[in-house]
């Protein structure tokens, strides 16, 4: 029994192709995204064409959901299962999300109840898992201290297209206030923007720049979703993540925060420490076994969800503090399994603890790593989802 998965170079995609095939799956990988290569839409589905007409598979698979792969499989009458790591992922509001023929599964439980009801037999809700057994591989048992504290990922200069905007000072302003009110309200989600932005702000937002992306296959008007996800979300995660790893630096010294981004990085305090990029498979997870302490800051368009990294970090049995998402208690218990913060003043005080207290550090680290390995894996989620596909009543 073989499936076809979709592939465009996503990190995540080598931790499901395992999965599958310990669940006793043939993959057949279609390649064809693969490495930034330009083919049109039609040679795309043509060469899906012909391994669906070579292969005759269970279902096609891709991260990430794909209009084009959809509208094929509705044709096809094959099933077409995607598995969302990204948020705001737009395409999953195309009306493609209709078909009878989709199994989506979002991780964010907000971004998931805003689709759902276009298709409630079709797009569920899942939490990304860890991949455990790949990391135990890499790392083995032993743990040596390399780092203080760590944030690895973007610092969101690059994909911050508010920068670009050409708005007037007196706007720049308006939207200044309404960001800093935004990340005083609470250290997660966007719900003081969604509340208070008004036709008139969106409008000058996208009188701003020529690459305001609407369309007119959506099922719903997405000036407002794309406005605060788009623009005012990457920006607040500019603002937010120069703003606390320069206070971290100010608060522990010189040489103990290190990160490892390619963003331009030119605001940071000169006693960070940049690495520059960390590979995903080979660097990243040597990272967050050996830092102290490993920070997550979650982007504001992730709205209750938990991001990769937060499993990521825990599948390492790295020692772990997040902002607070609304999920978290879903999963894990603050103080046993991770630790969070609700602001910088808190989450400044919790690094300095937590340096100070290797004991218990390393004991929550520990009961991290043991909870996302018993009830967590990739392999777990990708089992969930054929279950759900297969042998659920409601499908």
């Amino acid at each position: 029994m073989n499936i076809i998965f979709y592939r465009y170079d996503s990190i995540c995609e080598p931790d499901y192709i395992e999965a599958f095939k310990k669940l006793g799956l043939e993959v057949v990988e279609d390649l064809d995204g693969w490495d930034g290569n330009e083919s049109s839409i039609s040679d795309k589905l043509g060469n899906l064409r012909n391994l669906v007409l070579e292969k005759w598979p269970l279902f096609i698979f891709s991260i990430n959901y794909f209009p084009f792969i959809s509208l094929f499989c509705d044709r096809m009458n094959i099933i077409y299962l995607a598995e969302s790591v990204d948020c705001p992922v737009l395409q999953i509001f195309h009306e493609s999300i209709k078909s009878k023929v989709n199994k989506v599964f979002l991780f964010d439980k907000m971004q998931c109840l805003s689709i759902q009801k276009e298709n409630p037999g079709g797009v569920f809700y899942m939490p990304l898992g860890a991949p455990c057994e790949r990391v135990a591989e890499l790392l083995g048992d032993s743990t040596s201290y390399a780092y203080d504290v760590s944030f690895v990922g973007s610092l969101y200069k690059e994909k911050n297209p508010f920068l670009n905007l050409k708005l007037s000072s007196e706007n720049k302003l308006h939207f200044d206030k309404l960001v800093n009110k935004q990340m005083e309200e609470k250290r997660s989600g966007l719900d003081y923007l969604d509340d208070n932005i008004q036709a008139d702000d969106i409008d000058i937002i996208k009188k701003s720049t020529r690459d305001f992306q609407s369309s007119t296959d959506l099922v719903m008007n997405m000036d407002k979703y794309i406005v605060l996800n788009e623009y005012l979300a990457p920006h607040i995660a500019y603002i937010e993540r120069v703003d606390i790893l320069n206070s971290i630096a100010d608060c522990i010294g010189n040489g103990k925060l290190h990160i490892f981004t390619g963003s331009q990085a030119d605001e940071l305090s000169d006693g960070i420490i940049n690495h520059g990029v960390a590979k995903s498979f080979s660097q990243m997870p040597h990272v967050y076994r050996n830092s102290k302490i490993n920070l997550n800051i979650t982007m504001r368009a992730i709205r209750t969800g938990l991001p990769q990294r937060i499993w990521d970090v825990m599948a390492c049995r790295g020692f772990l503090i997040t902002n607070n998402q609304d999920e978290i208690k879903d999963f894990f218990i603050p103080g046993v399994h991770l630790e969070t913060y609700d602001d910088k003043e808190e989450l400044l005080e919790k690094i300095q603890y937590y340096l100070e207290h290797e004991d218990i550090r390393e004991k929550i680290a520990q009961k991290g790593y043991e909870e996302v390995c018993e009830k967590h894996t990739v392999l777990m989620r990708t089992a969930r989802m054929m279950k759900q596909v297969f042998f659920s009543k409601e499908t």
